[in-house]
């Protein structure tokens, strides 16, 4: 196994490895798990403060125009849209990722009358997949759940709406989203990509790319905090189209006007809804700022470097694990899971010891390579603590094995 001084020396010879500065991480913990909640941002802490006690304890309702809370949607959205390729107007910061999959599956799904059923995959993150269940239900479709590699052939001019996660919750693995896109557009098939593990993960050019529709998240990659708000994606071309199914006042032409009668609003405005959720939007627009600063193509880099890493240390270290996450950089995002038919206990014992993974049931520990905060010397001395943890079946007491709400 690698020596701890070649994982320092590494480090050492890092150029993001200054990054690290900007968040505010526990000693003596090794976090593995931004790819489920970032840490939080040091910038954020200053901003949370100035929101709670300037902009809402002093300046009260007026902020809503002098500290422009009104446009906070449509700004913060604009800094994604330079995370994802996409251009100004075409990204829009409103509700959850849940939500904004049943506006986006709704309106799209209503041009096209003529269809009978939702494409999407087994094993997909169960909200995207829950969600397009009560959307067919609702417009008579029906859902179709179907394995990754059968997806492209059953596109057929009579599907409605094809829904795919870009980067797996569970294993990493990524599709091609140029080759699918254009599959799906051959037939007409609207696709909305979900990229709550793609985003500040992988570098995305969704308009090269050809995706026309998407989701993500705001507190994984983004590091908005806990339940951060969510994101829409609409190319420019396709939003006048689009008949948002919750109309709220928000995404009405004129919200202060006050009318009886709905009038949606011009391009991606239309996709809002109720009241901006105004403290955790700028909690989001902080983390959203630290990641918009780095090199995408760096940090995608050194994902891949650590990916390797844990890899290789993994396989020396601890062989009882087997790695089920893409070993081909291409097909993967940046986080890398291993399947131990006692993982839940085994990720309660790393914690106990301040390595913060997951588990993703039924047998997987899921770890986060997030390259703006992790070096090498934390991969090796996490692997070295696992396989501590298995030589001594620590992982085997009873505190470790007792079931939690959360997982």
């Amino acid at each position: 196994m690698s020596s701890l001084q070649e994982a320092k020396t590494r480090d050492a010879a890092d150029p993001l490895g200054k990054w690290r500065q900007h968040f505010d991480l526990p000693e003596g913990v090794t976090y593995l798990d931004g790819n489920s909640l970032g840490p939080l941002p040091q910038k954020a802490k200053a901003v949370m403060q100035d929101a709670v006690e300037r902009q809402w304890g002093h300046d009260l309702i007026r902020s809503w125009n002098s500290n422009d809370w009104i446009g906070a949607p449509q700004r913060i959205g604009g800094k994604i849209a330079g995370l994802i390729g996409a251009a100004a107007g075409e990204v829009i910061v409103a509700d959850s990722v849940s939500v904004n999959i049943f506006k986006l599956l709704t309106a799209l799904a209503k041009t096209r009358p003529d269809a009978t059923h939702i494409i999407s995959e087994t094993g997909n993150f169960p909200t995207d997949v829950h969600v397009a269940a009560g959307a067919a239900e609702m417009l008579g479709l029906k859902l179709k759940l179907l394995p990754r590699d059968e997806i492209t052939s059953a596109l057929a001019d009579d599907t409605a709406v094809l829904l795919l996660t870009h980067v797996h919750y569970k294993t990493g693995a990524r599709f091609d989203m140029a080759g699918i896109t254009a599959a799906a557009g051959a037939k007409g098939i609207p696709v909305i990509w979900d990229l709550s593990h793609s985003t500040g993960a992988v570098p995305l050019d969704l308009p090269r790319d050809g995706a026309e529709y998407a989701v993500g998240c705001g507190y994984k990659y983004l590091n908005g905090g806990p339940g951060a708000p969510a994101f829409i994606y609409a190319a420019k071309d396709r939003q006048e189209a689009l008949r948002a199914p919750l109309q709220g006042w928000m995404g009405h032409r004129q919200p202060f006007a006050f009318e009886d009668t709905y009038e949606p609003a011009a391009g991606l405005d239309r996709m809002l809804v109720g009241t901006p959720s105004i403290l955790s939007m700028l909690a989001l627009e902080a983390g959203v700022e630290v990641m918009a600063a780095a090199d995408m193509q760096a940090v995608w880099q050194k994902s891949q470097a650590l990916f390797d890493y844990m890899a290789e240390l993994m396989a020396a270290r601890c062989p009882q694990f087997q790695m089920v996450s893409p070993t081909d950089a291409a097909e993967r995002g940046s986080h890398i899971s291993f399947a131990h038919e006692h993982a839940w206990p085994i990720n309660n014992a790393l914690i106990a010891h301040g390595v913060i993974g997951d588990f993703r049931a039924p047998d997987i520990l899921r770890l986060g390579l997030t390259p703006l905060y992790l070096g090498f010397e934390d991969i090796w001395k996490a692997v070295d603590i696992l396989g501590r943890i298995m030589d001594r079946k620590e992982w085997q007491k009873p505190e470790y094995n007792a079931a939690a709400k959360v997982t």
